[in-house]
């Protein structure tokens, strides 16, 4: 019999691993694994869909279905989730404590649509507090200038967002010319271990603990996506997908709870993980429309409240509809 091969292009995660690698078989499809660096792998899905499965920045993908372009549709497997309480970096020197302090303040950020970005702008508004008007956003590379968005705002009205081309994001912040930066990629000099760049929020897993608690939110960076031209030649492509998917996802979580030998190289894996359930319960990393509608849906809120959506999307026409019940045997 011959099977359907398909391009999949994402990063390494071990979640992904059992699936690329075969032990975890994609029934009737045959997947061709492409290992490119995540910004690549994004910018070439955006612009061209040159491969027919990728990982997606969720923020590009909204904006995608807001704007009804047909061009893909997504699978509810969500291969990085980040809190971003701690993606905040100010100087070393600055005055400012924690976040209420950035009322008023000039903040850069790599891009608008920037999936990071969105969540701490719907933090810093539904949690502190500050208006998205409050701030001036000023957009550039982190490291490198240059950088453009990828998909078209509609900037709600008041907002002040200013490109600038000729200079890095961490160059502004150690010159002054910004207070802060918020941005999912440090700057270089705070990887490098220089001391002139500090997290605004040191104690970021207080903060990140508690949003989650209040809100039931665990943000989603990435979605997988598929070429929809190829989804409705193939609609049953979704749910065998999606199954090989959950499953090596499955396999993985037991690997990091795993205590008779450490599968990841650090220390208390294995506890991180326990630990890790005591906050999320039994399924610590889940995929699936309704087990993450709440995240779901104040991120699809966040993305039209800064107009990365250009109109109200629901979390159910993202997705296949032969995934919107999930069977049990």
């Amino acid at each position: 019999m011959t099977k359907l091969r398909l391009n999949f292009a994402a990063s390494p995660y071990d979640h992904f691993r059992d699936m690329i690698d075969g032990r975890v078989p994609t029934e009737g499809i045959d997947l061709n694994y492409l290992n490119l660096q995540i910004e690549e792998a994004f910018a070439r899905f955006v612009h061209f869909q040159e491969w027919e499965l990728s990982e997606m920045s969720f923020g590009k993908f909204v904006s995608f279905i807001s704007q009804d372009n047909g061009k893909v549709i997504g699978l509810p497997v969500f291969p990085s989730r980040v809190f971003r309480q701690s993606s905040i970096y100010v100087r070393e020197d600055s005055p400012l404590k924690g976040p209420e302090d950035l009322a008023g303040k000039k903040v850069g950020i790599p891009e608008w649509a920037q999936t990071a970005s969105i969540y701490t702008r719907g933090w810093l508004v539904d949690q502190i507090g500050i208006p998205l008007t409050d701030i001036e956003w000023i957009q550039s590379g982190v490291n490198q200038p240059g950088r453009e968005e990828k998909v078209k705002l509609k900037l709600p009205e008041g907002v002040t967002l200013t490109p600038v081309s000729d200079k890095s994001l961490t160059e502004m912040l150690l010159s002054g010319e910004i207070d802060a930066t918020a941005t999912a990629h440090a700057p270089q000099p705070f990887e490098d271990g220089d001391p002139s760049i500090r997290r605004l929020i040191p104690n970021y897993r207080e903060y990140e603990e508690a949003y989650y608690k209040e809100t039931n939110i665990f943000p989603i960076m990435h979605i997988i996506a598929i070429r929809r031209d190829v989804y409705e030649a193939n609609p049953w492509i979704a749910m065998n997908l999606y199954k090989a998917f959950t499953e090596a996802k499955n396999n993985s979580v037991y690997r990091a709870q795993e205590i008779t030998a450490t599968r990841f190289p650090f220390a208390w894996c294995y506890e991180a993980a326990e630990k890790t359930k005591e906050i999320f319960g039994d399924d610590i990393f889940p995929y699936g429309l309704e087990p993450n509608r709440p995240t779901l849906e104040a991120f699809l809120k966040y993305a039209y409240d800064q107009g990365i959506c250009h109109r109200k999307v629901t979390p159910e026409e993202m997705f296949p509809e032969e995934l919107s019940k999930v069977f049990k045997i």
